[in-house]
């Protein structure tokens, strides 16, 4: 279980109905992640390759509200799968997470189970699927665990399956700003996990991965969306942006953000995959 005061019980206190409204502020900018991450990769084929003729079991591993299988759909999924039944365990430590992204899902997929529980606490009996995806959802897992919760993935795929994180690297805004809103303003917060830890992670495994890197920029004109995005990035929002503006590392880092249209923050994303050994 999340620690008290911890980066993940403070990400969990925000994945509730309360925190509707930073989610929304986070969103009108990280939707992009999501749009660029489908673009990436045909997906579709993932699918198709490592599922059977009639079906492919998913385990979406810290599901959020479901904005990966939603965009996938909204980019023709299901004209590209076919006849495919995408039947999805989605896990998640949160309640409210899970349904959420129950309630996004349409064809071609199909919930099947629910894991409330995070990664690297998977009872060793679930196991079988023929993919695994964490898509922007291992930042909060501790960095002294993401090895266990990898370790876990990899096991909960079958033989030849197919795994897949998508996850910010160390030069990415969501890196950046949270290691300069620890410095500034929660020095005993947990690190975020960053994507060559996972890299390292999966390597500990015994995995290969490949990697694709993605880059693009992502902003907005109003402050008060830029407000609830960066508080949310921090799992945080007693700080309000003139705060950020004004003071210590945050400062510094927004400084060099900003420019005549307003913030505009960098995002360098690894797409990792791999596939278990037969």
């Amino acid at each position: 279980m999340p620690q008290p005061g911890s980066t993940e019980e403070r990400s969990l206190a925000h994945w509730a109905e309360q925190g509707r409204a930073g989610m929304e502020a986070f969103y009108a900018l990280a939707a992009e992640d999501y749009r660029q991450m489908v673009a990436a990769r045909d997906w579709a084929a993932d699918l198709r390759e490592h599922g059977d003729a009639a079906r492919a079991r998913v385990l979406d591993v810290a599901c959020g509200s479901g904005k990966f299988p939603a965009e996938l759909q909204r980019r023709g999924l299901a004209g590209a799968v076919g006849d495919l039944r995408v039947e999805v365990d989605l896990l998640d430590p949160s309640a409210f997470s899970i349904a959420e992204a129950r309630s996004v899902l349409a064809a071609p997929f199909v919930p099947v189970g629910e894991h409330e529980v995070r990664i690297q606490d998977l009872p060793d009996d679930v196991g079988g699927f023929d993919v695994a995806w964490a898509t922007h959802a291992l930042y909060v897992v501790p960095p002294t665990e993401i090895g266990a919760g990898i370790a876990r993935m990899v096991a909960a795929l079958r033989p030849g399956g197919f795994g897949a994180v998508v996850h910010a690297s160390e030069t990415s805004h969501y890196m950046r700003f949270a290691q300069a809103f620890r410095t500034t303003f929660a020095p005993d917060a947990t690190p975020f996990t960053t994507s060559e830890q996972v890299r390292d992670a999966l390597g500990a495994a015994g995995i290969e991965p490949d990697v694709t890197t993605i880059r693009y920029d992502v902003g907005h004109p109003d402050r008060a969306v830029i407000e609830g995005f960066l508080q949310r990035c921090a799992f945080d929002d007693s700080v309000g942006l003139e705060r950020m503006e004004t003071e210590g590392a945050v400062g510094e880092y927004l400084a060099g953000t900003h420019g005549d249209d307003g913030y505009r923050f960098s995002q360098v994303v690894d797409v990792i995959t791999w596939e278990v050994a037969r």
